[in-house]
């Protein structure tokens, strides 16, 4: 009796899992969403089709970090608002990129620091404006945004290939 009241739970929280909008596919392109597919995949450590707190913990664990806090990993799985499908695995980066500006005002915003029109600023100058103005970067910030910003042997960024990174993801195959 017990193993079929726990099978009958995990069904409804499998329910509750497909109740996800699946109108969340419609903000990406499918590009986008065979790579958040392949991204779900190495999560979902056991292959239930839902992402649980053992399944993170795994994949922190792969990834070196090895202590993390139960407490940390509950805050991750409750932005989630009940068990994470794939479905709501997308609506949860659907939601996290639904602030990015459109890519036009990202490289308009650019083409302030590129009065020459050529496409591309200074690496070390863009890298001074963010450290020091407005919404300061923290240097650690600026590395990781650099670590996939395309820079040329000059040291100068383009900022459209940025642009394009920033709205798209990044669309290096490993």
């Amino acid at each position: 009796m017990a193993s079929r009241k726990a099978g009958t739970r995990s069904k409804a929280a499998a329910k509750r899992a497909q109740r996800g909008s699946s109108n969340v596919f419609s903000m990406f392109e499918q590009s986008q969403i065979q790579e958040f597919k392949e991204a779900f995949s190495c999560i979902d450590q056991n292959r239930d089709g839902i992402i649980t707190k053992s399944d993170l913990k795994e994949t922190y664990s792969q990834l070196g970090k090895l202590n993390m806090k139960d407490e940390e990993l509950d805050e991750m799985l409750k932005e989630g608002k009940g068990p994470i499908n794939f479905t709501v695995f997308l609506a949860l980066f659907g939601e996290k990129l639904n602030g990015t500006d459109p890519e036009e005002s990202i490289l308009n915003a650019f083409k302030l620091f590129d009065p020459n029109g050529t496409g591309h600023v200074n690496k070390d100058e863009f890298k001074q404006l963010l450290l020091t103005q407005a919404d300061k970067f923290t240097p650690e910030e600026v590395e990781q945004m650099f670590a996939v910003t395309p820079i040329d042997v000059a040291g100068n960024i383009d900022y459209k290939s940025l642009c394009y990174i920033i709205t798209h993801g990044d669309e290096k195959e490993d």
